[in-house]
């Protein structure tokens, strides 16, 4: 697949329902990961629901491997960082990427330095509903830590990487 082809983003929970879901434009791919973008007013759809506009441009990073995905927001989009905890994103074909999410989030708002983890009440009620294994509990909580500091020493992507790519997609 070669850069700015549509690639669909699928988030599904832990049963298979459909989740967040949406089309993003290819960017291209450095050593974090691949990177996705949408423009200003994009649309996403949670599950089957009406679409929702997305006001800011965003770019969303897929690491190989990683139990997360990131999305870095355009200003003023009031989080800056948004990170969904899951299983390692799949690509079925190079025109679609699926993860299961997770429940856990990790978020940096914009002007802020800590991040900070969220949705701990939804990750402990949904490891009862669905059964989560205890591997994919223990691989989640890992994850947010690891997200946690990263975004706080300002490592991996957290370092600025993600400028150029927002810059492809904010016109």
């Amino acid at each position: 697949m070669t850069e700015d082809e549509q690639v669909r983003v699928v988030y599904r929970k832990y049963d298979g329902s459909l989740h967040w879901n949406m089309e993003l434009r290819r960017l291209g791919a450095d050593e974090h990961g691949v990177w996705l973008g949408a423009e200003a007013d994009s649309l996403s759809r949670k599950g089957d629901g009406p679409p929702v506009a997305q006001a800011e441009p965003y770019v969303l990073l897929v690491p190989d491997g990683a139990w997360h995905t990131v999305t870095f927001n355009a200003a003023p989009r009031r989080t800056a960082v948004y990170c969904d905890v899951g299983t390692p994103p799949v690509w079925p074909h190079p025109g679609e990427v699926t993860m299961v999410d997770l429940d856990l989030d990790v978020l940096l708002r914009r002007g802020e330095t800590a991040p900070y983890l969220v949705d701990q009440d939804e990750f402990a009620e949904h490891q009862v509903r669905y059964g989560y294994p205890g591997e994919v509990v223990a691989a989640a909580e890992a994850s947010a830590e690891a997200l946690l500091a990263a975004i706080a020493g300002r490592g991996g992507p957290f370092d600025g990487a993600h400028t150029r790519w927002l810059d492809l997609v904010s016109g």
